[in-house]
């Protein structure tokens, strides 16, 4: 079994032996052996073929597809990406983490692997749906996450930018997802001619964990205007 430690803010620290999953390309080096196999299809354990290609399919549509690694072996090994941040998530048996696709760095292998679609955000690139990792397991499995910056952990109640929502604790059957809380929405917003912040994600559920990161992604909708 791999232990994840953050190490100086901008690497995991991995060690241990067995195998996980990572971000391709994330490896920056390593102390003993280890093999690395790109994932062709994706990471829905115990689906079969079939259930592997609808998950692939399905993670296209909705955006959260990403390009990742099944890493095997023993020993000591560290992920980073382009100087990101890394937290790691501390999951107990029953517990999800819902995240932003492009800002997962590593997780174990026998941690389930989906993508839910929570109906809000349909004007940030956070889109429409979210990748879930649910630990079906009888220990504590742990989840590697990167920010663009030093994050933000807030505990619910509490209203984020959905541009900047990296990641949020929630249920297997979707509690804790947010809700879309509007100020003032109007033809405005749609042209851009707003603060900036006429819609926000609220999450209601006390004591909740909501990672922010201190840089927002482009929007997803663009209206040009000649």
């Amino acid at each position: 079994m791999f232990k994840f430690h953050v190490e100086e803010e901008l690497s995991c620290k991995i060690e241990g032996n067995g195998k996980f999953i990572a971000k391709k390309g994330a490896m920056v080096a390593f102390k003993g052996n280890f093999k690395f196999d790109k994932m062709l299809l994706g990471p829905e354990n115990g689906a079969g073929a079939m259930g592997a290609l609808i998950g692939l399919a399905r993670r296209k549509l909705t955006g959260e597809n990403i390009q990742l690694m099944t890493v095997e072996g023993s020993g000591t090994i560290y992920l980073a990406i382009n100087a990101y941040h890394v937290s790691v998530f501390e999951l107990e048996p029953g517990d999800c983490l819902s995240v932003e696709s492009e800002n997962l760095l590593a997780f174990p292998i026998d941690i389930k692997y989906d993508v839910r679609f929570i109906g809000s955000g349909v004007l940030s690139q956070k889109g429409l749906a979210t990748t879930v990792l649910h630990n079906t397991t009888n220990q504590l499995q742990q989840v590697a996450v990167i920010t663009d910056g030093n994050p933000l952990m807030l505990e619910g109640p509490c209203v984020v930018d959905p541009d900047a929502l990296v990641a949020w604790t929630s249920s297997p059957n979707g509690g804790g997802d947010p809700s879309v809380a509007t100020n003032n929405f109007s033809w405005k917003t749609v042209i851009g001619q707003t603060s900036g912040e006429s819609y926000q994600f609220q999450f209601s559920q006390p004591n909740q964990l909501v990672l922010v990161q201190p840089s927002e992604r482009l929007s997803g909708l663009k209206v040009r205007v000649d």
